[in-house]
């Protein structure tokens, strides 16, 4: 290693006066930074409990677009911002440069850590990039709030030996690593609300629940609403005799405030269905045991499934118990099944597809579907000999092209996808992937639709074939040392995803670029590197071959390319 390399890795170096940073005063790009540029602040050392951090490399992502876009109006900005102006950058890895006195027995210089971005003290989320000044600054202060926030520490430790880009994206990785543990529940809320409502379902039908209403575990309330006699009864003797709260709920259209856990539905009135689900709590679940067939699709709050996980499970058996336990929401993808990416062609698309090519056993089919022939052609170019080596089908097709797309699609039309993976946040999309599960398939809506967005589904779906729909993008803590993890044992390559680098000068135009989907991948910034312009990867042909020969098959950005980039790079 370089010596000037060394010595920023080991952060031993004298530190500056002042530092750059972006400060976004308000909405839009003509509030990012003065004169379309960082401003330089002055260096401040750490207290007592503090830490003084380097910010090496971050990631720009399509969430802080949306801050840019919305200004003050965005949910996570709590604060005036044209005087205390948001400093963005989540996707951040950092090196302690400066250790307070109180924590010098647990911290030293040349530490390395990444964040979870997701800050929250008393209850108040005060994210990183956000509430706390982010990666795009030089150099930040971390003190109490990340050190000791409700989650207790805030900071993941990251071995010197990881790559800044490796560690940088993390986060976004985990966020895709974390959509395939969902875990759902399999049996009602223990010491939650039930709510039982019948939609013209049947006196003597069998309606029982047998498990999960008993001893080892039973909810805590439960509603009624125009219940059968025979289930009524049953219901009221069981929970007389657990100690369950009982209240009748006659009219549906005003039940009570609080959420519910669990809405079991007796019968299938579909307008019941749809009005009934908003009073769903986060993690709830619906249950259908159905008479007859529904008359048509269902208008399904996708956003509430993808942001407060929503689940809708049925069947024709007349146990509730079976109706949850017998086909429990899927998260993982099937080992040699058929899987499909709509909207592959983006940067978390590319890292789903390439996370599907890495799994020991992952699909024997894959197929990418994006708009953008540049993205597609792309995609299929960096992954088609990974697909080959593990011996996967790997399809690529643009919906746009309506009768190649059209031929194409007929087979799967036929044969289903047990895995539907969705990037892309629009309803009708949502709605025509839902068309094409396979028995026992699993749609996952990874693209962090709004709540309220509504598509339309076939609840039918869920019932006779026992297909399930789920969806979330979020993680926590554990998640983000999941994927670290992955990564510091070699299974996991997130610098793969990197399409253009550039210095702290150069993130406006990243930021742009992003808003544009100009790249499809990601765009890392280098905050300690000499002025480099946003640079993508093929162009460090010309401008710096010695980085582009270290390149993974002169296109995907390698450890050894970023030490090669920071020798040449850095003052």
């Amino acid at each position: 290693m370089d010596d000037k390399v060394r010595e920023y890795w080991q952060g031993t170096g004298p530190l500056p006066q002042e530092y750059l940073l972006w400060p976004l005063y308000g909405a839009g790009f003509e509030n990012l930074g003065r004169d379309g540029k960082p401003i330089a602040v002055p260096m401040r050392r750490p207290g007592p409990d503090e830490l003084l951090v380097r910010h090496d490399a971050c990631g720009l992502c399509f969430s802080d677009v949306k801050v840019i876009n919305a200004g003050e109006k965005h949910p996570r900005v709590i604060r005036d911002i044209k005087k205390e102006p948001v400093v963005l950058g989540h996707e951040v890895t950092m090196t302690v440069v400066g250790v307070g006195e109180n924590l010098r027995g647990e911290y030293q210089v040349g530490d390395r850590f990444i964040v979870q971005a997701d800050v929250y003290v008393n209850g108040v989320n005060l994210a990183y990039g956000y509430m706390i000044q982010g990666g795009l600054s030089q150099y930040s202060i971390v003190d109490q709030r990340v050190l000791n926030g409700d989650g207790g520490n805030y900071l993941i430790r990251v071995r010197p030996e990881t790559g800044y880009a490796q560690s940088a994206l993390i986060e976004p990785w985990a966020c895709v690593i974390t959509a395939y543990h969902l875990q759902y529940r399999t049996a009602l809320k223990p010491g939650g609300t039930l709510w039982v409502v019948g939609a013209g379902a049947r006196e003597g039908a069998g309606y029982t629940i047998s498990a999960g209403f008993d001893e080892q575990a039973h909810p805590a309330r439960l509603l009624l609403s125009h219940v059968p006699d025979d289930f009524a009864r049953w219901l009221r003797e069981r929970a007389r005799a657990l100690g369950v709260e009982v209240h009748d709920v006659p009219d549906v259209t005003a039940p009570p405030v609080e959420a519910v856990d669990d809405i079991v539905m007796l019968g299938t009135d579909a307008d019941l269905v749809e009005a009934l689900s908003q009073r769903l709590a986060f993690l709830g679940i619906m249950a259908i045991l159905p008479e007859g067939r529904f008359p048509r699709p269902l208008n399904v709050d996708v956003g509430r499934v993808h942001y407060n996980r929503w689940l809708y499970a049925g069947g024709r058996s007349r146990d509730v118990a079976r109706i949850y336990g017998d086909t429990p929401a899927r998260a993982e993808l099937t080992p040699g099944g058929r899987a499909w990416f709509v909207g592959a062609g983006g940067p978390m698309g590319r890292m789903h597809v390439q996370r599907a090519l890495q799994l020991t056993e992952g699909p024997k089919t894959i197929l990418c579907t994006d708009i953008s022939d540049f993205r597609l052609d792309d995609l299929c170019t960096t992954f088609s000999d990974d697909a080959r080596e593990q011996g996967v089908e790997f399809i690529c097709l643009n919906p746009t092209k309506k009768d190649e797309y059209t031929a194409a699609m007929a087979r799967f039309r036929e044969q289903g996808f047990d895995d539907v993976v969705v990037l892309a946040p629009v309803p009708a999309v949502i709605s025509d992937a839902a068309t094409y599960l396979a028995p026992k398939g699993v749609m996952n809506i990874f693209a962090g639709v709004n709540r309220g967005t509504i598509a339309l589904l076939d609840m039918n779906d869920v019932i006779e074939r026992d297909v399930r729909w789920i969806g979330h993008s979020g993680l926590t803590t554990e998640d983000m040392r999941l994927t670290l993890s992955l990564v510091e044992a070699g299974r996991l390559s997130p610098e793969r995803m990197v399409a253009a680098v550039g210095s702290i000068e150069a993130a406006k135009d990243g930021w742009k670029a992003v808003h544009d989907a100009i790249f499809s991948g990601k765009v890392v910034i280098y905050n300690h590197i000499k002025e480099l312009p946003l640079t993508p990867l093929a162009e460090l042909r010309e401008k710096m071959p010695s980085v582009y020969a270290r390149l993974r098959n002169g296109r995907e950005w390698t450890k050894e390319a970023e030490e090669e980039f920071l020798r040449l790079m850095l003052p």
